[in-house]
């Protein structure tokens, strides 16, 4: 098993993701099987308690973990299923310490940072990178280790001690490690200094870089390079410059312009072995189509516009999973894509008259958007918006998608203005027991402990009999069952279902017991649809997600044409 290791250092959040999955990707279309785990040092045991205004967007794996939106990229980039283990967190690793301790296993030992908690980390990432992550089923060639923050932080040092006695653990010979620093721009002069101190910090923990990646605005000069390289300890062609790029789908193709495979080839003792020839081929095709994916990116011309109405805008990182889905779909229905972001709070009549720029600004975007898409969220704020939004698109017939309360603010939508239930409402937005609760609590889920207690994870949907005329179930192929995962708490009122149907709304897909909503659709209507479940989770930049494909293509004026090829 080889490691390459990805930190960071100066700032978080420049992209140590897409890098850590770009390499993967250029591993895999030489025909290695690889992994990817994620080290996030904060002290939850998960991400699934987080706001996403906190930390993003939270992101589910088949087997229901809540995990960080790294693991997001690599599965996109990568095409692979990862578990819940593939997320490191410092809560994890003392749960699982302080769990020995009890039982007896350290029995006479003071237990310490050091060796416990750092062998704990070393034995969990030994483990975790042996699990199959394809479809293959084979123990993986190559794992990508990505330590989450910046070097020098005071809750990754175990982390960063660990990776240091890691480097023996397994050989330096199967060890690699890419340090990624910001080299800012300032007055138009190109300043090293961070990422020499970042470097610097790194090389006293004892952890030397083979390849230092340059986060940067613009390419970097020869010069500014080469001081890098002096000043790094590592030669000119380990210093890679990442500058920014119209799409991060062109990442992969600048780290392999710069050579970045060979490099850590050579370190690793790469160059000279034997991979099974299917491997190969598979990712000769695979590179072959990211080339040609990337290729059309800069030749489209027709845009479409998308009117995302959210409750947490103001960080575009609480959607990102929503957002690699439309730009996967636009990128197979050749659009640029653009997306209007929409505070659900201004669409609300209090906004007119508190904030009448806003509210008139954010109504003129839904107004004039090729589609509207209403994705998952929790609590009240906002929903009054986000039912505004849906109402507008139902009766001007303009494309709609609602993920997870997305769904649930169809029915409410629906229920008040069509079956004529004013008061219709969901128990989650309102403290008192609505009247007509058209959205109910699942009975099944805790109401006192939050964290990984919701309905999580890879869930069968069926669709119901005579729903082959559904747009959505054309778009899946004609199938019966789809699997798609899961995270909400909330659920469709079985009760108002035969009213709500007779009246045209259909529920299309259920679950596997025939009692819970999974899709609703409307049958005439341009895309009029929404999923219980997320399907941006399962979205990948060369097969997007069903959902997202069929209401891009209904706003740009191309899904028959997509339904009948």
């Amino acid at each position: 098993m080889k490691y390459v290791v990805v930190s960071g250092g100066v700032i978080s959040g420049i992209g140590k993701g897409v890098i850590a999955s770009s390499t993967g990707l250029l591993f895999k279309t030489r025909g290695f099987k690889v992994s990817a785990i994620k080290i996030d040092p904060y002290m939850n045991i998960d991400a699934g308690t987080m706001s996403p205004l906190e930390h993003g967007e939270v992101f589910v794996l088949d087997d229901g973990g809540e995990v960080d939106l790294d693991l997001g990229n690599y599965e996109r980039y990568l095409n692979i299923t990862l578990t819940r283990e593939n997320n490191i967190t410092t809560g994890k690793i003392y749960s699982h310490v302080i769990e020995r301790e009890r039982k007896g296993d350290y029995l006479g030992k003071t237990v310490q940072v050091v060796p416990h908690i750092t062998d704990a980390i070393q034995e969990w990432i030994q483990r975790v990178a042996k699990i199959p992550v394809d479809d293959s089923g084979e123990e993986p060639d190559l794992c990508i280790v990505e330590l989450g923050g910046t070097v020098g932080d005071i809750e990754s040092a175990p982390f960063v001690e660990a990776l240091r006695q890691f480097q023996f653990r397994v050989g330096v010979e199967n060890f690699a490690l890419i340090h990624v620093s910001l080299v800012p721009v300032v007055n138009g002069e190109q300043k090293t200094k961070p990422t020499q101190v970042a470097v610097r910090d790194l090389r006293g923990l004892g952890l030397m870089p083979d390849i230092v990646a340059c986060r940067c605005t613009q390419k970097l000069e020869k010069p500014t390079t080469d001081k890098i390289s002096m000043f790094c300890h590592v030669g000119p062609d380990q210093v890679l410059v990442v500058h920014d790029l119209s799409s991060i789908y062109h990442v992969p193709l600048l780290l392999d312009q710069q050579k970045i495979i060979q490099q850590l080839s050579k370190k690793l003792k790469l160059e000279n072995v034997d991979l099974a020839p299917t491997f190969v081929e598979k990712g000769v095709c695979l590179w072959n189509d990211w080339k040609h994916l990337t290729s059309t990116h800069d030749r489209m011309f027709e845009t479409v516009n998308i009117a995302l109405v959210g409750k947490y805008t103001h960080l575009k990182d609480s959607y990102i999973s929503v957002i690699k889905s439309l730009e996967h779909s636009a990128l197979r229905c050749q659009r640029k894509l653009t997306i209007n972001w929409v505070e659900a709070t201004d669409l609300e009549p209090d906004a007119s008259e508190s904030n009448r720029v806003n509210f008139h600004k954010a109504w003129h975007e839904v107004c004039s958007a090729d589609g509207i898409l209403v994705p998952g969220g929790f609590g009240a704020r906002g929903t009054e918006g986000m039912i505004a939004a849906c109402k507008w698109a139902r009766e001007n017939k303009v494309p709609y998608l609602g993920i997870c309360l997305g769904l649930q603010i169809a029915v409410i939508e629906y229920a008040r203005n069509v079956l004529g239930i004013h008061d219709a409402h969901s128990e989650e937005l309102i403290t008192e027991t609505p009247q007509h609760p058209l959205i109910i609590f699942m009975p099944e889920v805790s109401k006192t402990h939050l964290g990984g207690t919701m309905r999580l994870g890879l869930r069968p949907t069926k669709f119901q009999a005579d729903t082959e005329w559904s747009k959505l179930r054309k778009l899946y192929g004609g199938v019966d069952t789809v699997h798609e995962r899961h995270r909400h708490r909330y659920e469709v009122n079985p009760k108002y279902v035969p009213d709500l149907e007779n009246a045209g709304l259909s529920f299309v897909g259920r679950d596997d017991k025939g009692e819970r909503m999974e899709i609703l659709e409307l049958k005439n209507h341009p895309w009029f649809v929404g999923t219980q479940y997320h399907p941006e989770y399962l979205s990948r930049v060369l097969d997007p997600s069903k959902p997202y494909l069929g209401f891009l293509a209904a706003s740009s004026g191309i899904l028959r044409t997509l339904i009948d090829n």
